[in-house]
């Protein structure tokens, strides 16, 4: 079926039409667990995550065979307000880097056996500097949503969403603000190593950001357009498109959340489809997993991005579907107490 959307009011239509979970799958998927060789619960957690598969892959033996990782980059105004410790230019070498399979995202999807991709998102025309004005007109934050929407393959069975651009995390921070309240500060963190200086630019960068476009606030979608980024734009986009085609999503860090969240502000259960893969060591990332209800799978300290948390979730999640799917139920391996 093919989808298509030219406006956000029409971006947010399909999301309101999006399918739920396959309940029949989720209920052979529990019962089959149910019969495993193993003591009820044994596997904790990891059933939990079968069980869940099970409903978004509409099975009862559900898979990770074909794990796309997505990667979406793309340069912000804001940067000219003094909140990064690195220039714009480092994204468009990164970029370069992710091509020739040299960053750890290359390194973790290539280990998990994912399908990666990198798309570049006018790296020659920042967004505008949020603090001055909307860092999207609607044109341009529908096509970064087109562009994530159409960079999902429908075939994949689950899907990681990165990103790389060098001012992101003052604009994650700024949707966090505005989609959950609370002082700016508590939102901010050191992103790429600021200093304590650097971390005040942050915090006033997105008090004056929220306050310009006060009006908008109660629209999510016109948040995400107002102080978001092509890059987070794209990612809510495929996010999107993962919930349309029943694709299950592994959740990265601070600013893939931040982006995620926009969709769940929007429309209540539009992350139904979605798992965090780890909590990173990004201030506000435990805070807005919290607020999501999104219990992690991996806390390890990271605060890469890229999609890199993620990634590695994969290897829970390929290690709870294994068992799940290939385990022999009691009664076809012969064995008493089922």
């Amino acid at each position: 079926m093919t989808f298509s959307f030219a406006s956000l009011s029409e971006f947010h239509a399909l999301l309101v039409a999006a399918p739920a979970a396959d309940a029949a799958a989720r209920a052979a998927a529990l019962a089959r667990n149910g019969q495993l060789t193993k003591p009820p619960g044994a596997l904790g957690r990891l059933e939990d995550l079968a069980v869940w598969f099970a409903g978004w892959q509409g099975t009862d033996r559900p898979r990770c065979d074909r794990p796309q990782v997505l990667v979406f980059a793309g340069n912000h105004g804001v940067v000219a307000q003094g909140v990064s410790a690195f220039p714009a230019e480092v994204t468009v070498q990164m970029v370069a880097n992710f091509r020739h399979g040299g960053a750890a995202i290359n390194q973790l999807s290539r280990a998990f056996g994912a399908e990666m991709a990198v798309h570049a998102l006018d790296l020659d025309r920042p967004t505008v500097d949020f603090t001055t004005g909307p860092a999207m007109d609607e044109a341009e934050v529908v096509a970064a949503l087109r562009c994530g929407w159409d960079a999902v393959d429908p075939g994949a069975d689950v899907l990681v969403t990165g990103e790389m651009g060098i001012g992101n995390t003052t604009s994650a921070a700024a949707l966090a603000a505005a989609l959950f309240g609370g002082e700016p500060g508590g939102w901010v963190g050191r992103g790429t190593g600021v200093d304590d200086a650097g971390l005040a630019r942050k915090a006033d960068s997105v008090a004056r950001g929220l306050a310009l476009h006060a009006g908008v606030l109660d629209d999510p979608l016109e948040v995400l357009r107002c102080l978001g980024g092509r890059e987070l734009a794209a990612m809510a986009g495929a996010i999107a498109r993962a919930r349309v085609e029943r694709v299950p999503v592994v959740l990265d860090g601070f600013i893939c959340t931040a982006s995620a969240a926009v969709l769940e502000r929007a429309v209540p259960g539009a992350l139904d489809h979605c798992v965090a893969g780890h909590v990173s060591a990004e201030g506000g990332h435990g805070r807005l997993l919290a607020a999501l209800g999104k219990e992690p799978l991996l806390n390890l300290g990271l605060r890469l991005g890229e999609g890199s948390g993620a990634a590695l979730a994969l290897g829970v999640v390929k290690g709870a579907l294994a068992c799940h799917s290939g385990m022999a139920t009691f009664a076809e391996a012969g064995v008493a107490g089922g």
